[in-house]
């Protein structure tokens, strides 16, 4: 069967609520040997997107929208116990997120596809302080943070949360990535905040930071804080 016809039966049972019928098309793929990863990349991730999209526009009743986010977050914790588990990178990622429930569902998937892949992953999803995010960083020495699914009212959160990490240097090789959410719409927002590296959808953030393990941005490309030490360097002039 085609993708899109699959993805749109897969669609309208999710918006209606027709629980055994999402299962029959998940079940039907499995039998059919599609891989967890393929299904959670290829069917999971843009059906989620196109909810988002559809509900963010009021084209969708938040009925149909609940429906869709709490049936699709039962599929994924299922999807993640049909993941194989590769041989550990000894990276470690902490992830977080938008608060929104459908942001975090999101970043969960990004989250097991990363621990698939052999990252030591710590998912905390939305809501969480910037100052306990940084302490954490320091404690753990953790590798890289993953700030995935944001929408617009945390991205100053964000580009504070980068600054803070930057000036103090709780963890001066710390990798930065972040995606989905509101970085998808807002072309240029990635480097504006100072993030290292920047990916579309949960496969292509596990892709991205396989291939550019060691990418950090310099000093001179990092937009966030230039204004703040600006200020402070000619005060202190």
């Amino acid at each position: 069967m085609a993708k899109d016809a699959i993805q749109e039966r897969f669609f309208t049972a999710l918006i209606s609520g027709q629980r055994d019928t999402a299962r029959q098309i998940v079940d039907e793929l499995l039998q059919a040997d599609c891989p967890a990863p393929s299904i959670l990349g290829k069917l999971f991730w843009p059906t989620l997107d196109q909810v988002q999209k559809l509900y963010r526009h009021d084209q969708m009743s938040m009925l149909s929208f609940n429906f869709a986010t709490r049936l699709m977050r039962n599929l994924v914790d299922q999807m993640q116990l049909r993941l194989e588990r590769r041989e550990s990178r000894g990276k470690s990622v902490l992830v977080v997120c938008g608060p929104e429930e459908s942001e975090e569902l999101g970043t969960q998937m990004v989250a097991d596809l990363l621990e698939a892949d052999g990252y030591d992953v710590f998912f905390a999803g939305g809501g969480i302080a910037n100052d306990e995010i940084v302490s954490y960083i320091g404690q753990l020495n953790i590798n890289t943070l993953l700030v995935f699914g944001a929408v617009p009212s945390t991205v100053p959160f964000t580009r504070l949360l980068i600054d803070q990490l930057h000036e103090i240097g709780a963890a001066p090789k710390l990798q930065v990535v972040v995606g989905g959410g509101v970085f998808n719409r807002a072309d240029g927002l990635a480097e504006e905040i100072g993030a290292d590296l920047w990916a579309q959808s949960p496969e292509d953030v596990v892709q991205v930071m396989n291939d550019n393990p060691d990418r950090r941005m310099t000093e001179d490309q990092r937009t966030v804080g230039r204004k703040r030490r600006t200020r402070r360097e000619t005060a202190a002039a």
